[in-house]
């Protein structure tokens, strides 16, 4: 049976030390807060908001939800991004994307502040990632991914790792984590030809590519020596979540794997707090 990489126990390692220099910070006068912008009430966001206010409350961070319905206009969004650049009391951001197709997710993007860009969505933080200057804050999923494998003590360096999807909030970036602790990466998406049989090379397998129970037990190896990072999460028919991992078929094959619900989410809110606490100390500099 495979090792279950519960998030809630990393996150549990986390909070002390988040806690701590919150009270610090409020000591000084500087009282860490969070802005949420959520376009829409896809139920993934939704479950991700209620998370990450339910982890800034017990860490002792202030939380502002500014929240519009799909059909939010371009201007509506940009004036709510320059209200939060503004606002002193805020020390940094989590939008949620994609953003609806006739948003310019672009455009919404740069016009945010990079020192109160906690997500890694601006290119400040972007081009840290990239270039491994340590400058910004890289995508708080990408980073949980990291952390959760960090935890649990599962080998990085020189081993093969596949990751499966390619956008910004998470493929890529992730991508570029691991390679800054010297595995070797293979960034797959859709488009992927023979993706079966790369993810059976692999060491780790990073699933989000963001399509419900994509991972089956043919993509392993079924020598129980393989990790499994899944990131997605989706709402089945029944209403009960499940990720881009067929879980109950593969669990059995792997050595490590991350539960949904469970795994992935409660670290990536911790390193959102942990993300606005850095802010906000930054502001004391």
């Amino acid at each position: 049976m495979a090792i279950l990489l519960k998030g809630g126990a990393v996150a549990a390692a986390m909070v002390d030390e988040s806690a701590a220099r919150a009270a610090k910070l409020r000591a000084a006068g500087v009282q860490p807060k969070l802005a949420i912008v959520r376009v829409g009430e896809r139920p993934n966001n939704l479950s991700y908001e209620k998370s990450a206010i339910k982890r800034c409350d017990k860490i002792g961070v202030d939380c502002q939800c500014f929240t519009f319905p799909e059909d939010a206009s371009q201007q509506e969004l940009e004036q709510v991004i320059r209200q939060i650049n503004e606002d002193d009391s805020i020390h940094g951001c989590l939008m949620f994307r994609p953003l609806p197709p006739h948003i310019d997710e672009g455009e919404v993007c740069a016009l945010l502040r990079p020192d109160k860009d906690v997500d890694g969505i601006t290119h400040a933080s972007i081009s840290g990632v990239y270039t491994d200057s340590g400058e910004g804050y890289p995508p708080c999923t990408a980073k949980a991914c990291m952390t959760i494998l960090q935890h649990y003590g599962i080998p990085i360096s020189g081993k093969r790792v596949v990751v499966l999807g390619r956008s910004l909030v998470i493929g890529k970036p992730v991508a570029m984590l691991l390679l800054q602790q010297d595995a070797t990466v293979t960034l797959c998406h859709s488009k992927s030809e023979n993706l079966r049989e790369i993810c059976q090379e692999a060491d780790i397998i990073i699933a989000a590519i963001g399509r419900m129970e994509l991972v089956q037990s043919d993509f392993i190896r079924k020598d129980g020596t393989q990790t499994i990072i899944d990131v997605g999460i989706h709402v089945k028919d029944d209403g009960k979540l499940t990720g881009d991992v067929d879980f109950s078929d593969v669990e059995q094959h792997v050595a490590a794997i991350t539960p949904v619900p469970g795994g992935i989410g409660a670290v990536t809110t911790s390193i959102l707090v942990e993300h606005v606490i850095c802010a906000a100390e930054q502001t004391l500099a």
